[in-house]
């Protein structure tokens, strides 16, 4: 099959793994694709175009096949994917090829996205309900901790940077003191079997890059999750990237800060999950977003995510 990836496809991943890297995998993709059909038997139908930033997703009859690159830890999606058995989420059918992932068809044009604000995050929050269980024993998942330790160790770099400086070190702080269990309220767990106490403890299978683009429509089920990049911890981490979805929207309208602050409370309140430590991560996670963004050398966007996290 003669195919062009799509290029959003393209810049995302030399800004994820390094172009050198990036380009290699793409390279070997018009033997790894093929190779991925002929092993379950497929036909291509089309592309998937824009598609996702981590991934080639190729509709074929009455599924879809994913293919990922190896840093993106395929094989954790799949143990995810198997874990939550199509609760909440996109069915695993099986695996094809290398870092290929044969996966339920959904309807990838229509994601939560296309609803209004206020429809979009409900259903979000509802979906996301379903994917907080307990991992399964002897997983291979990293941690809150483990993820966002290699994640604070890039972003100290920006410290002494005249835009973001003040607001790398707040949430440098922040989380840091999120992982002590202090400077926050004690939160609430969903279940004895996932983790108990603080929010610090719990211990619950987490999507990991969960927000509205990653919620697709479906014949099963009217919303399921796509996508995860899977770890355990406590919910308020999965939930934060959730709080700055349009954010270019909530940038340009002139209530957006009021606006950001009460989306924080109104999902930490309706998942049950403390308000403090929603808003901690939620800055964390803006805030490491920015520094990654000021590496690619993407300042506008950058700039979008540093006022935001003023905001918090």
């Amino acid at each position: 099959m003669g195919f062009e990836p799509p290029q959003r496809l393209v810049r995302a991943l030399g800004r994820t793994y390094g172009r050198t890297a990036a380009a290699e995998w793409l390279d070997r993709l018009p033997e790894l694709l093929p190779g991925a059909l002929e092993q379950a038997g497929l036909t291509a139908e089309r592309v998937v175009a824009p598609g996702g930033r981590s991934s080639l997703v190729v509709l074929v009859p009455g599924a879809a096949l994913k293919l990922a690159p190896p840093a993106a830890r395929p094989d954790l999606e799949r143990d995810a994917l198997a874990h939550w058995n199509g609760w909440g989420t996109v069915k695993l059918l099986g695996e094809a090829g290398e870092g290929g992932l044969l996966l339920e068809r959904l309807h990838p044009e229509v994601s939560l996205r296309s609803l209004p604000e206020a429809k979009a995050l409900l259903e979000a929050a509802d979906t996301i309900r379903k994917l907080w269980v307990a991992p399964p024993a002897g997983h291979g998942f990293e941690t809150v901790a483990a993820r966002t330790e290699r994640q604070a160790g890039l972003m100290a770099s920006y410290q002494a940077d005249a835009d973001a400086g003040t607001l790398v070190t707040a949430a440098l702080t922040a989380r840091a003191e999120l992982l002590a269990g202090t400077g926050t309220g004690t939160g609430t767990t969903a279940g004895a079997d996932a983790g108990s106490g603080p929010g610090s403890d719990e211990t619950f299978l987490l999507h990991g890059a969960f927000r509205q683009g990653k919620v697709l429509a479906g014949d099963r089920s009217p919303w399921l999750a796509v996508g995860p990049e899977p770890l355990v911890g406590e919910r308020a981490y999965d939930l934060a990237r959730l709080v700055r979805d349009r954010v270019e929207d909530l940038v340009a309208a002139s209530a957006g800060a009021s606006t950001a602050r009460r989306r924080v409370n109104k999902l930490a309140d309706s998942l049950e999950v403390d308000r403090e430590r929603l808003r901690g991560w939620t800055l964390f996670r803006a805030v490491e977003s920015a520094t990654r963004a000021l590496t690619a050398g993407l300042r506008a966007d950058a700039e979008l995510l540093l006022e935001f996290a003023g905001w918090l």
